[in-house]
């Protein structure tokens, strides 16, 4: 008996093609902080959430929709925190100058005998409006006091005209100081 070679199925079947790799994301994962929130590293000083530099565990949406859009935190992955690293010194000496900006501003604002702002009142001494935060902060600018609307820590608006008020400012950084504010009623033509 002869032995017939066997075809190899190999060669018989056209060759196949060699599909390319799929490409797999790699999906950087949010990282998690002890209470479940979303850890994130400060760009600015943020009210109520942290300092400027600080990794801070907030909630997943507040990080995701505000603080990380709108450029105020960036998620802590290593190339951040090395960055972070290194402008730590700047970070610290710019808000070493900004504290000590903010305390001379107090003082001048303590030196400063009582502000003045002129408002339409009625003959019983009533304004037609209310004297707020932004009148104040309108005021002292343009003495060149830069004092912004919310650093005036009014508990109520003004709404007598001829008297003097104590109003407090927080300025930042723990650092307080008060003002007079004499409203005067201005003089109409009859």
């Amino acid at each position: 008996m002869a032995k017939t070679a066997k075809k190899d199925s190999a060669s018989t079947k056209p060759a196949e093609k060699k599909l390319p790799q799929k490409k797999v994301r790699v999906r950087n994962q949010v990282k998690r902080g002890p209470h479940g929130g979303t850890l994130v590293v400060l760009v600015d000083d943020t009210a109520h959430v942290g300092k400027q530099g600080e990794i801070v565990e907030v909630k997943a949406g507040y990080a995701r929709n505000y603080l990380i859009p709108y450029g105020k935190a960036v998620i802590p992955s290593a190339e951040n925190l090395r960055t972070l690293e290194q402008y730590k010194i700047k970070v610290e000496k710019a808000r070493e100058a900004k504290i000590a900006d903010l305390k001379v501003l107090a003082e001048q604002l303590t030196r400063l005998p009582a502000v003045t702002i002129e408002a339409n009142a009625t003959e019983d001494d009533h304004l037609y409006g209310s004297i707020g935060s932004v009148e104040i902060s309108k005021t002292l600018k343009g003495k060149n006091l830069k004092v912004e609307p919310e650093m005036v820590k009014l508990e109520n608006p003004i709404r007598e005209a001829n008297s003097l008020t104590e109003v407090p400012l927080s300025l930042g950084y723990g650092i307080e100081a008060k003002i007079q504010v004499l409203v005067v009623a201005l003089k109409g033509k009859k």
